[in-house]
């Protein structure tokens, strides 16, 4: 191979997957490999099989601990991966508690999946991976400090810089030496990029001066209002004020690492001061309890880590881990805060909160970090007016709201800034991470900074073949699993999801039986218009062949 070649295998036109392969003459690297998340046909990827042969993989370089670039780890090395997984101590540290937690949600989904589909006479189906994959992963992990180069191929080595986006999350920086070139490409992927003024992170850092840079957008279209921390905490109180009915509670559905750390953080500080009465606060996410752990061992390497050690010793925060204690939460009396995971409502115990609270006028549900297409955050940020829950129809008459200031992502502005700080770039920037609007956006804010030609926007399973010349689009490479009008999209699954709750809407509004039964007979005949001719047999000929 005489050029490294870079194939998109995830986050590509969208914000979940994570997974990109650098393929050079001594060998393959994985940057990340992350569950997808979103619309069916996205989360249907993560079942099928990699679009390459695990085992020829020689290692993987992980950026952070997220699911959505670490999710899919336990299947890789189901499929035959054996090489180690690069991270720094603290990303080590986290997934092994995130991706156990992962198996598990998954595990206990299925079951409940594979009930009802029992009832409809379908096939069982299987988990993505299990617990036993999960032990094998962790015991490939491989930890490096923050800024020492160390070797992962002949002819590849890696070093991390800090990214400011979660505990031991990291920019990857990859110098590739070209037989017969004096000098390595040198490489830059941003991984998630935290924003300035975060409350538990220093600002980000990473090199300049490199030839290709691969660089997330998750909010490149986004201008967001700058505040510092005593604000944030302001529009917290605020939102919490609002919610406060004597019968009711406040449902935060939060990432259980990091965005939960950050909010118990800020609950009791404003509590402490005296901002907020002393409100009843419960983690419902055994995850988030022992990520909280791991934040409170590496305390000393996060900004304001001893307010968050203080925060965690408030009477008012209260852990959920067993079943049972978060069941208990459906009976709780008087106005209380729940914080459960996941952050999108795509899965874990928010899910069971939701069914409970969200069809009642006394619930307040706060978003805080990123809503994607076809999640059920989504749907409910965009202001349905009623859900579907694991095959259940909710009316939704709780209130929704939004804050955007606990993203833990990079605005445009910041993002913009980031990029120029590396300059120069001399061959690409690659745009990965980020929906259609913010990819579009960032472009547009990078008029005039980037060259056109040097701003690259891959589609799903895309490759490029890497030289001191350029980035080439390789043709004839195989079909992506999924085509780019379908990434990041609603899917016929959504819309079915909408038709049979506009169906019930639309039955239960109608005065009477005899109009219901004309709309239910309309229906059949749309359907029966639609089925394809059943073929006829011969007469006088025999069926037999």
């Amino acid at each position: 191979m005489s050029h490294p070649r870079l194939n998109f295998h995830g986050a590509a036109q969208a914000v979940t997957g994570s997974c990109f392969r650098l393929e050079t003459g001594a060998g393959q690297l994985l940057i990340d490999c992350g569950l997808y998340q979103g619309a069916k046909s996205e989360k249907e990827l993560n079942y099928r099989a990699f679009p390459f042969n695990p085992s020829e993989v020689d290692a993987v370089i992980l950026s952070h601990a997220h699911i959505d670039h670490a999710g899919l780890l336990p299947k890789l090395v189901r499929d035959g991966f054996g090489g180690p997984i690069h991270s720094t101590t603290a990303t080590a540290d986290l997934s092994a508690v995130m991706l156990p937690d992962s198996a598990h949600i998954q595990e206990i989904e299925v079951e409940q999946l594979n009930r009802r589909n029992a009832r409809r006479h379908r096939a069982a189906v299987e988990p993505i991976y299990t617990a036993a994959d999960v032990e094998k992963c962790i015991k490939l992990f491989e930890v490096q400090t923050f800024k020492n180069w160390f070797p992962v191929l002949s002819n590849v080595r890696v070093r991390f810089w800090n990214a400011g986006h979660l505990l031991g999350s990291a920019s990857v920086e990859l110098e590739v030496q070209q037989q017969g070139e004096k000098v390595p490409m040198r490489l830059l992927f941003s991984g998630d990029i935290g924003p300035d003024f975060k409350l538990l992170h220093s600002d980000p850092e990473a090199p300049s001066d490199v030839d290709y840079v691969v660089c997330e957008s998750t909010y490149g279209d986004t201008d967001r209002v700058d505040i510092d921390e005593h604000q944030r905490r302001a529009l917290l109180r605020d939102e919490v004020r609002a919610a406060m009915h004597p019968d009711g509670v406040l449902l935060i559905p939060s990432f259980a690492v990091e965005r939960a750390q950050e909010l118990i953080s800020d609950l009791s500080q404003l509590i402490a001061e005296g901002d907020l009465p002393s409100i009843p606060i419960y983690v419902d996410s055994p995850l988030a309890e022992k990520a909280t752990s791991v934040f409170a061992k590496n305390w000393r390497e996060l900004r304001n880590g001893a307010m968050l050690v203080h925060g965690l010793k408030s009477r008012a925060v209260h852990f959920t881990e067993s079943v049972e204690q978060s069941i208990a939460l459906d009976r709780l009396r008087g106005f209380h805060i729940i914080i459960a995971a996941s952050g999108m409502c795509e899965a874990g115990r928010i899910r069971y909160r939701l069914k409970n609270w969200l069809w009642r006028d006394e619930a307040t549900v706060l978003l805080v970090g990123y809503q994607a297409v076809g999640t059920l955050g989504r749907i409910l940020q965009d202001g349905a007016s009623s859900v579907r829950i694991q095959g259940r129809e909710f009316k939704v008459r709780a209130r929704i709201r939004t804050i955007d200031c606990y993203s833990g992502h990079a605005d445009g502005p910041q993002l913009v800034d980031w990029i120029a700080q590396r300059f120069p770039i001399k061959q690409g920037l690659f745009l990965v991470h980020g929906e259609e609007d913010a990819i579009s956006g960032l472009t547009n804010r990078l008029e005039g900074i980037v060259d056109h030609e040097h701003m690259i926007v891959p589609v799903l399973d895309e490759t490029f073949e890497l030289s001191d010349t350029g980035a080439k689009r390789l043709r004839g490479t195989a079909a992506p699993r999924l085509p780019a009008d379908r990434v990041a999209r609603l899917d016929w699954h959504n819309d079915v999801t909408a038709l049979i709750l506009d169906v019930n809407d639309a039955l239960a509004s109608m005065p009477d039986e005899k109009t219901r039964a004309i709309l239910i007979r309309k229906l059949r005949g749309a359907l029966a218009e639609d089925e394809p001719p059943q073929p006829r047999s011969r007469r006088g000929r025999s069926k037999k062949r």
